[in-house]
């Protein structure tokens, strides 16, 4: 599997491209904002001459859902989320305005609902969903065995968590998700976070403050 990382948008916001040898693609959390940011993405995209097989959110906060539109105006994919964030659609609006812009479109509907244990595949990937709410009520992370790595959203980051404060946040949930389903992961796992650098299940499970005691 093939991994290439973007940072988008104002917040940054790791969106990542995962490829196989049959050059069949899946992007998470697409949040290309700009017309230079659509445009590197869908000009690395022909590039590699890929096909985009899924488009999928790891939950649907405004700043990992911002190119949903142009994904799906551009590949014709709908996002594949849980749909217990599905609520975030209808606020992203009113989100937007908080943080001092309008959106241009109006984000796309759920295509496909996912849930734990939802296995997202092509030719040569095979991505698991694993459920962790606490920053968001449908926060999933994709874990993908065969590579030994996953793709976390904003559950767990080098050093840190995700922020619980927003609505449908819940602190001990997601304490207690992540030591109980991503801590019993090998430790050579590698985390790939939705903000900042990469991190592994062993490093975080051993060194995070938000673990200790």
């Amino acid at each position: 599997m093939k991994i290439k990382k973007f940072e988008f948008n104002m917040f940054p916001v790791n969106t990542y491209l995962i490829w196989d040898e049959q050059k069949e693609a899946i992007l998470i959390d697409p949040g290309c904002a700009s017309v230079t940011e659509q445009t590197q993405l869908k000009e690395y995209i022909e590039s590699k001459e890929l096909t985009l097989k899924h488009l999928l959110n790891t939950h649907l906060h405004l700043d990992h859902i911002l190119g949903n539109p142009f994904v799906y105006n551009t590949f014709g994919l709908k996002p594949e989320a849980h749909k217990a964030d599905e609520f975030w659609l209808e606020n992203a609006p009113k989100q937007s305005r908080m943080f001092g812009f309008e959106l241009p479109e109006n984000q796309v509907p759920i295509g496909t609902y996912l849930s734990e244990g939802s296995i997202i595949e092509t030719a040569g990937i095979k991505l698991e969903a694993i459920h962790v709410p606490g920053h968001s009520p449908g926060s999933l992370v994709f874990y993908c065995a065969a590579d030994h790595c996953l793709f976390g959203g904003d559950v767990l980051f080098q050093g840190s968590i995700g922020r619980a404060d927003l609505e449908g946040g819940n602190f001990d949930e997601l304490r207690e998700g992540i030591c109980k389903k991503l801590f019993v992961l090998p430790p050579e796992t590698v985390v790939f976070p939705g903000h900042g650098g990469k991190t592994t299940i062993g490093a975080e499970k051993s060194d995070n403050p938000f673990f200790r005691g």
